[in-house]
């Protein structure tokens, strides 16, 4: 395997765990929360119409691991465990969009990305 597949295989494996905590967590929350949650990160795309840079740094910030891991701990350690689901939700996006290729933009443009182009012209 290369190490872009070992990445989107690693990405399918935060976005399953990233699921089944968000389950174990708050298994009581309304199914329209979770749709809603597992999309918010994507508002940063908004961070385009500044333009590709921009765009691509608002995108990074809101698909880096480290800051839902953080929440997700935030949340256990304080036992505030809505917080927890949120993390662990949008670890859940991160990975499922690390498994389909989508990975950290690059600055030249949102189809450039550390795990390659994406559209007709990628991989």
């Amino acid at each position: 395997m290369t190490a872009v597949e070992w990445q989107r295989l690693e990405g399918l494996g935060i976005g399953l765990f990233g699921l089944v905590a968000g389950y174990l967590v708050m298994p009581e929350w309304s199914l329209w929360v979770w749709p809603v949650l597992l999309l918010w990160p994507d508002v940063a795309m908004l961070g385009y119409l500044a333009g590709p840079r921009v765009g691509a740094a608002a995108y990074n910030v809101a698909h880096l691991y480290a800051l839902p891991l953080l929440l997700f701990a935030l949340g256990v350690l304080t036992g505030m465990l809505g917080l927890s689901a949120i993390g662990a939700l949008w670890l859940a996006h991160i990975g499922v969009d690390r498994a389909c290729g989508f990975g950290l933009k690059e600055p030249t443009g949102f189809q450039d990305t550390h795990l390659g182009r994406i559209g007709k012209s990628g991989q």
